[in-house]
């Protein structure tokens, strides 16, 4: 095979491997459960740093 054509199967390969993996990350985060904001005393300190 010329090597443009390894080049082209290789990034395809990269690709799908990536698409898989963000798909995969996505279930597990998903399968931690519901995500619960801060609680309203951290964000409130917070704020007094930022102003």
């Amino acid at each position: 095979m010329e090597r443009p054509k390894w080049v082209a199967i290789l990034t395809g390969v990269v690709a799908v491997l990536l698409g898989v993996g963000y798909l995969l990350l996505g279930q597990l985060l998903d399968f931690r459960g519901n995500l619960l904001p801060a609680p309203l005393d951290i964000i409130l300190s917070l704020e007094f740093w930022l102003v």
